[in-house]
């Protein structure tokens, strides 16, 4: 179980207690634990290579970050036929230049649209300049909504239980906003570039656009995301740790290696 205090506690005081929907279906994330990574990653891409090839599969949305880089790569030595995909990207640094090779929307290209055949009209990203971001993610949902929504989402998980840059006290039904970041996200961005930018603000689809994609596939490595597991799968159900919300989805399915898996809430 997670901490008492802190970051997730065990009540909310009640203006948080307004933002959480009334009518929940508490459900259980479907828990897969594997020895290491690569284990994980491997029974992930069989899992997301079904789901991908799928009749009814015609829109996905992708994380940037560590966590689903050999994720990405499994799928794309399959060579599958996956040309029918429209791809959306989650999220975006705020401040970090087009032209960023690390950025969230230079990596999923290369990553994604190149490596699986995605056609550059069928691949969608949001702005990482600070004057274009908010309108940019607005845009974004609005397509994402006239292509009849997300049938498959593939996240990460933040250390402090954020989804996207969806950061703690984001409400459930949240559209897509600029925001200012924590301090420790703020600092595992500064490591992602290597020191070179530090943003301290993020772009993001909202939490109400993740709660509605069809399936929804987590990925989380290492002992450092174990006490963001543990709260997502066994803490309250409150926005200070948006995860948690994913137990109040009908399909999701999180893949884990065995060090932050040791205080996950089985399945």
């Amino acid at each position: 179980m997670p901490p008492t205090s802190g970051r997730w506690p065990t009540a909310l005081p009640p203006r948080e207690l307004r933002r959480i929907p009334t009518a929940l279906t508490l459900r259980r994330v479907n828990l897969h634990v594997h020895p290491t990574p690569d284990e994980a990653n491997a029974a992930a891409a069989d899992l997301l290579a079904g789901w991908l090839t799928a009749s009814n599969t015609r829109t996905i949305m992708v994380a940037a970050g560590n966590s689903p880089l050999d994720l990405y790569s499994r799928v794309a030595a399959r060579r599958l036929n996956l040309a029918h995909l429209t791809v959306f990207a989650l999220d975006e640094y705020v401040g970090v230049p087009l032209t960023e090779p690390r950025n969230c929307a230079n990596l999923l290209r290369r990553t994604v649209g190149n490596a699986w055949g995605i056609p550059t009209e069928q691949f969608h990203v949001v702005s990482s300049e600070r004057e274009c971001a908010l309108e940019s993610v607005r845009d974004h949902e609005r397509r994402i909504e006239e292509a009849g929504g997300l049938d498959v989402l593939i996240l990460g998980l933040g250390q402090n239980g954020h989804l996207g840059f969806n950061e703690p006290g984001s409400a459930f039904d949240s559209p897509g906003r600029l925001l200012e970041l924590e301090p420790i996200s703020v600092e595992a961005n500064r490591s992602w570039f290597n020191g070179e930018h530090a943003p301290t603000h993020g772009v993001t689809v909202g939490m109400k656009t993740v709660l509605a994609a069809r399936r929804i596939l987590l990925l989380a490595f290492g002992p450092h995301k174990s006490t963001a597991v543990s709260a997502m799968t066994g803490g309250p159900i409150t926005p200070i740790c948006p995860a948690s919300s994913l137990r109040t989805h009908a399909d999701v399915s999180v893949f884990l290696d065995t060090a932050p898996a040791a205080g996950a809430t089985p399945a």
